[in-house]
């Protein structure tokens, strides 16, 4: 299959363009195309917003269909979205993934978990958001995709960039108001949010600038998640 020009690049994968309608999404250090398709056949056949996937051929390649607009960031940064909006649509979308019943889990309370679900991670489309990056999906109890989210947002929020920072604590509270009462996070101690932080301490992923802040951003999730 011909490969055409570099699309863009994220921390771990580069997104190659095939056609006018279709991409190729290539791990830099292999993955699990193949289960990360399965996931989000099934989300999409639960009416959940996920890219098109036209194939997983190999463990590290993922043929997707091609998405127009900017992502949930950027917009942000552009000013076409407010912060409150964003939050709102984070929640939206969390809430929305969750009522879907778990792929292979037989646990009751088990559902889907992006586990990396933060603005940079939804493509506002004519269409309407799209959640991309699938390749940390697991499955397990909501309140973990909740500390997760919370958790990437509130290293923004504790940045040193003052204005990245501003921005971020706004949304991070307003995101945490749409928790709803059976949430329940935990502390930097114990639950969810605990478990949170080691796995984003262990994802070779985060530099060693952002693993500096998590004890401060798990902090701040803790002080907020308080009644």
């Amino acid at each position: 299959m011909p490969i055409g020009q570099l699309l863009g690049s994220g921390r771990s994968a580069d997104v190659f363009e095939l056609d006018e309608d279709w991409v190729l999404r290539r791990h830099r250090h292999g993955g699990d195309a193949v289960t990360e398709a399965a996931v989000m056949s099934h989300l999409a056949a639960n009416g959940f917003p996920v890219p098109v996937v036209r194939s997983a051929d190999t463990p590290s390649e993922l043929v997707m269909r091609r998405l127009s607009g900017v992502t949930m960031l950027q917009a942000w940064m552009d000013g076409a979205i407010t912060v409150e909006n964003a939050a709102a649509l984070l929640a939206q979308l969390l809430h929305h993934l969750h009522s879907i019943p778990a792929r292979a889990s037989s646990l009751p309370g088990d559902r889907i978990l992006h586990l990396d679900l933060h603005p940079d991670n939804v493509m506002l489309t004519p269409q309407g958001p799209v959640v991309i990056d699938w390749s940390t999906a697991a499955e397990g109890p909501p309140e973990l995709d909740w500390a997760m989210s919370t958790l990437i947002l509130a290293q923004f929020a504790v940045s040193p960039s003052a204005e990245v920072a501003a921005g971020a604590r706004s949304m991070l509270a307003a995101l945490m108001g749409s928790l709803g009462a059976v949430v329940d996070l935990g502390d930097v101690r114990d639950g969810h949010l605990a478990r949170a932080r080691m796995r984003r301490a262990a994802d070779p992923n985060v530099s060693s600038a952002e693993l500096g802040l998590l004890d401060e951003a798990a902090a701040l999730v803790s002080s907020l998640a308080r009644p």
